[in-house]
């Protein structure tokens, strides 16, 4: 428990750091483009119905899709502008997240604008009529100071709201308090979920105090209490990003992640590598599988490891599998000629995509194969990981088998293997070298129709660094040298066994297991 609390307060400052940053940034935009709006709507009758109807859409969509959605977009923003005048802009982490936080915090601001605008007292605007006010005059000197409450009371929702999706910025490679979250949940870091949460909710608090001072010193036309708060948000926002400041990434080498704890592991471990070769290196962690590929080619990582199957049917759309030698050779022509990326090697071990069920279980139901599960699917359960049921793999083991299950569940890994052993779940979508399957006592169903194919872990390296002395140098020794039972340990070690702390801990001892720690 202290080692993870003291590993959680050692991440605090940069994570931290950037959820201010990131939060802020998306605040103020918000409020630079509502508030004028709202003045518009509050004028026309015409224009408020599409403004607040548009508003109002933002948020019937879920903020982690609505953050997903702009890094495709801005991908493909960016690579056209690169071709058009040689500059590209990054569309992974900051932007994606800041426009989508952005959209997401307009409408409490424009709907308390327009409320607050359109409620003052029809007598006073009469009056500032009557005194040859001109429209602008009485907009700034009447009607927004009247305003200013109702104004303030909607930028604080906004502050908590976007304070709270900004956790989610994670997977298109943002770092925020969000990382505690995602990561503590896929390892079962409890202590890390926990303090994500609490600083995540200490710090919409305290904004939402500070704006609460702001918000009743415009409404006792307060200065002091006015240029309190806005002196402590000046000053929180500071403090907060200073540590920032010092990161250096210009020069640092971005290793990217997936959303498990191998993945976690893996990145680790290639970032020990660089860092005992003298480089900086920054982390991109709980990126979807294909944010990571679309990172990698377009430069905004550069390495991560990924699998040779999810590549082949993901990035190549391939159906057929022509075995395991035969895909890894085909993928490491054809990834440097459509994309640039350079396949440096097998790490030596293989995490396929398995369908696997308590022994018990199968022994109960007579299942051996996939070919076995077949008969009796229509009254089981599957249980998969977050991705697999809308994947090329899911498709092609349906069609060779015809499998038809009676419920069909996605969960989180950690969550899709209790849903197994609390008997919620029949068959799981697991992993072939997850620690789990052996500790649980799982069976792995044999595939002998070849409708999965091979899933060698391969490191991955971006075309900008395909030619980086230094990077390959220190990743090289990495390939074959570690094999299915090593990985499973250090997978079970994080997962599962409490003595280990931290996915970099669990890559140290592998390290340590392979020969390659210092």
């Amino acid at each position: 428990m202290n080692a993870r609390l003291e590993a959680a307060f050692a991440l605090l400052p940069q994570y931290l750091g950037w959820h201010v940053l990131l939060s802020a940034s998306a605040l103020v935009l918000g409020v630079a483009l509502s508030l004028p709006l709202a003045i518009a709507a509050s004028r026309s009758r015409r224009l408020r119905w599409p403004l607040m109807a548009f508003a109002s859409l933002i948020q019937t969509i879920p903020s982690l899709a609505l953050l997903a959605l702009f890094y495709p977009l801005l991908l493909a923003i960016a690579a056209a502008s690169k071709a058009l005048t040689g500059q590209g802009f990054s569309a992974l982490g900051f932007l994606p997240s800041l426009l989508a936080l952005t959209l997401y915090s307009m409408l409490p601001i424009l709907r308390n604008g327009v409320a607050g605008i359109t409620g003052v007292d029809p007598a006073v605007v009469e009056a500032a009529d009557g005194v040859g006010m001109t429209s602008r005059q009485r907009l700034v000197q009447v009607e927004l100071p009247l305003a200013a409450p109702v104004i303030m009371a909607g930028v604080r929702t906004a502050a908590v709201w976007t304070i709270g999706a900004a956790t989610l910025s994670t997977p298109v490679g943002q770092t925020s308090l969000g990382n505690y979250i995602f990561s503590g949940l896929q390892t079962e870091n409890w202590v890390f979920v926990l303090f994500g949460c609490a600083a995540s909710a200490a710090l919409a608090l305290a904004a939402d105090q500070l704006l609460g001072l702001i918000e009743a010193g415009a409404a006792r036309r307060d200065v002091r209490r006015i240029a309190f708060g806005l002196i402590g948000l000046a000053a929180g926002v500071a403090a907060a990003i200073l540590p920032l400041a010092g990161l250096g990434r210009e020069t640092a080498y971005v290793v990217g992640a997936k959303n498990f704890s191998e993945q976690y592991i893996l990145a680790e471990l290639m970032g020990a590598r660089l860092r005992e070769a003298g480089a900086a290196v920054e982390r991109k962690d709980g990126l979807g599988s294909a944010v990571a590929y679309r990172a990698l080619a377009a430069g905004e990582i550069d390495a991560y490891v990924d699998y040779s199957g999810t590549l082949w049917t993901n990035v190549l759309n391939r159906q057929d599998n022509p075995g395991r030698e035969a895909v890894l050779r085909e993928l490491t022509v054809e990834l440097k000629r459509r994309d640039g990326v350079l396949v440096l090697g097998s790490l030596g071990f293989e995490n396929a995509y398995a369908l696997a069920m308590r022994g018990a279980r199968a022994r109960e139901l007579g299942v051996e194969s996939i070919a076995d599960l077949t008969a009796v699917a229509p009254g089981l359960t599957l249980g998969s990981d977050l991705e697999f049921l809308s994947r090329p793999e899911w498709k092609a083991v349906k069609g060779a088998y015809g499998l038809r299950f009676r419920t069909e569940r996605s969960y989180q890994p950690t969550f899709m293997y209790r849903a197994l052993a609390g008997g919620e779940a029949d068959v799981i979508s697991a992993f072939s070298s997850d620690g789990r399957i052996a500790a649980d006592r799982l069976v792995i169903l044999a595939d002998p129709k070849g409708a999965i194919p091979p899933y060698d872990a391969v490191v991955l390296v971006s075309p900008k660094r395909a030619g980086d002395a230094r990077l390959l140098a220190a990743l090289r020794p990495l390939i074959g040298r570690i094999g299915v039972a090593a990985m499973q340990r250090a997978n079970f070690s994080v997962d599962r066994d409490r003595d280990t702390a931290s996915p970099a801990q669990a890559a140290a001892a592998l390290a340590a297991e392979i020969g390659l720690s210092d």
